[in-house]
């Protein structure tokens, strides 16, 4: 992969909207050429055959049951409520 010279860190910075001092272009082009070296090392490698994987561990995640734990308390709390209707709690209207 060539190397991203300074006019290639201006376009990306542009692009991402971030300000880059004009000392520090050295270092992101150098760091960007590094990062896109790896990404094509990693594109290089054979892959066919490989079963992709949702976790490096094979993992699975343990579930508890789903079960209801509360019971429906929504008369009681209501009733501590200014105004109610058909369920819903009302309050007064602020956007005009």
């Amino acid at each position: 992969m060539s190397r991203l010279d300074k006019s290639d860190v201006e376009k990306i910075a542009f692009l991402a909207r971030l300000g880059v001092d004009e000392q520090d272009m050295p270092e992101y082009a150098a760091n960007l050429s590094n990062i896109l070296d790896m990404v094509e090392q990693l594109n290089s490698v054979d892959t066919d055959g490989v079963k992709p994987m949702a976790h490096p561990l094979d993992a699975v995640q343990r579930l508890r049951a789903d079960e209801v734990t509360e019971v429906n308390d929504r008369e009681n709390l209501q009733s501590h409520a200014p105004e109610t209707a058909e369920g819903l709690y009302l309050v007064p209207r602020v956007v005009e």
